[in-house]
């Protein structure tokens, strides 16, 4: 049994998949719409809230390094993603690299934990949309009717219809195409970067200094019962996370690195791509490097604008403007904000079906999902189903809790790939490699560090939701996958064939 369980798929037979006709993905994208996926993405409510939050609670002005600590975490993952995005560039991401060099198990469990957080991921954002859009239209003295407004923190039956109608509407551009998907891409990224700029620069000229001091505040031991009190830190190291003071840069990490997720899902894109070896790793790496940057000069300002004890929770910008006597900036915030967040949850989408896509066609789940439209050569089967559960959740749940749940499952994306690129050098030294991760293994023996430090510092309570999920995973896996999966039946497509 363990070796059905640990069956790899060869590389050469995921690219032959590929050209199947009847689940062949259109080839229309290039490095430069890559890399505004990977901006579209990143750049969301992290940099128009977590920011200032984080500021506040957590680490002070040292947030800055605290968004330099989550980016190092990122790039030395991504280092390890871009060289197996050009290496084996078939639809699903750490699915596909896991399946080619860990085995059929890890990829279900890899696979199904993407699954999760980007169905997770799309809600928590579509719901923050529309908290940002009510906000914007009641200030146009517009009012949504009861029940039909943002359900977070309602206690009464309600469904948020706007955060419901943000992801039908983004389903339905995802199934007409990429490049359609790809231009309004490029057009809300350039309103959102641009309003982002704008916020550094007037917010440069209201900096005083006073509110740096002191830039790393003194130390203060997490409450007991916090969301951040978390047993199995203490646990295996001893000692309890803090805010403020040096550890709290760490803590603040673990909580900023929801700012980040979201450059892995261009590696999803990989079989959609016209150049994978060479664009994927100028996707992956060159968007990581510029929300990095951005998210660092953004935290810096606003913790110079207005000192973090006296930082807002909900609108740490907007409201630091506002308190230095600039209301009009708050207007221009909230409706980037809305703007942007319009892509983060379109490509958060966009990752979830192809990841579903790519199980679908391994057989690991039911093979209806995985033909694509004649007419469009996208998955139109899985996005459809997702974007209306998506839909579902987003309206009906007030998703407050959830953004810890996403990040656990995207380190645990980040260990299972840095293993895998070692493992893969030692099997099949012989792939073509268009990037290699340089330094192996030292790079991706790092890149599983910062990760697994990471998630130690994440609530206990995150890690008993996680293992639920992972529990239904293996159930559906041996209940349905390992008996349905291409390799257990031995079925061999060959391109030019349909099924």
């Amino acid at each position: 049994m363990s070796s059905t369980l640990f069956r790899t798929k060869k590389v050469e037979q995921s690219i032959l998949d590929t050209e199947e006709p009847e689940h062949a993905l259109k080839k229309s994208l290039s490095a430069l719409d890559l890399t505004v996926f990977g901006v579209g993405v990143i750049i969301g409510t992290g940099i128009f809230v977590l920011t200032g939050t984080v500021a506040k609670d957590n680490a002070g002005p040292a947030t800055a390094l605290a968004f330099v600590a989550a980016g190092v975490a990122c790039a030395l993952a991504a280092l390890c993603y871009a060289e197996f995005a050009s290496t084996v560039p078939v639809a699903g991401s750490a699915y596909t690299f896991s399946y080619a060099s860990l085995g059929e198990l890890t990829a279900w469990i890899i696979g199904w934990d993407l699954v999760l957080e980007f169905a997770l991921g799309t809600a928590v954002v579509a719901v923050g949309w529309s908290g940002y859009i009510q906000s914007l239209m009641e200030n146009a003295g517009w009012t949504m009717p009861a029940g039909l407004g943002s359900r977070e923190g309602a206690d009464a039956f309600g469904f948020d219809i706007l955060a419901a109608a943000l992801v039908l509407v983004l389903t339905g551009i995802l199934v007409i195409g990429m490049k359609l998907s790809a231009r309004i891409t490029s057009v809300v990224v350039a309103i959102k970067v641009t309003v982002v700029l704008v916020v550094i620069i007037a917010g440069a000229f209201l900096i005083e200094s006073k509110n740096y001091d002191p830039f790393i505040p003194k130390e203060k031991p997490v409450e007991a019962g916090s969301s951040l009190d978390s047993p199995l830190i203490q646990l295996m190291f001893g000692w309890a996370p803090s805010n403020f003071g040096v550890m709290g840069i760490f803590t603040a990490a673990s909580v900023v690195f929801f700012a980040f997720i979201g450059f892995d899902v261009v590696a999803t894109a990989a079989e959609e791509t016209k150049n994978p070896q060479r664009d994927m790793p100028r996707g992956i790496l060159g968007s990581l490097v510029i929300c990095t940057t951005l998210y660092v000069l953004v935290s810096i300002v606003v913790t110079g604008m207005q000192h973090y004890s006296e930082l807002s929770v909900d609108a740490p910008l907007a409201d630091a403007f506002k308190a230095t006597g600039h209301p009009w900036f708050a207007g221009f915030i909230s409706f980037g904000a809305a703007v942007g967040l319009t892509t983060v949850c379109m490509i958060l989408l966009l990752g979830q079906t192809r990841v579903f896509f790519a199980m679908s066609r391994d057989g690991l789940l039911p093979r209806f999902f995985s033909r694509v439209h004649p007419r469009f050569k996208t998955p139109h089967r899985p996005t459809i189903l997702l974007g209306v559960i998506i839909a579902v959740l987003a309206g009906f749940t007030p998703l407050t809790e959830l953004a810890a749940l996403v990040n656990i499952g995207t380190l645990f994306a980040f260990v299972v790939v840095a293993i895998g690129v070692i493992i893969l050098r030692r099997t099949r030294p012989d792939l073509p490699r268009a990037f290699r991760t340089p330094w192996v293994p030292v790079i991706p023996i790092l890149s599983v560090g910062a990760s697994l430090w990471l998630m130690i510092n994440l609530p206990a309570e995150t890690w008993v939701r996680f293992g639920i999920w992972m529990a239904a995973g293996f159930l559906v896996y041996f209940l349905y996958g390992r008996t349905h999966s291409r390799l257990a039946t031995g079925e061999e497509p060959k391109a030019g064939d349909a099924p």
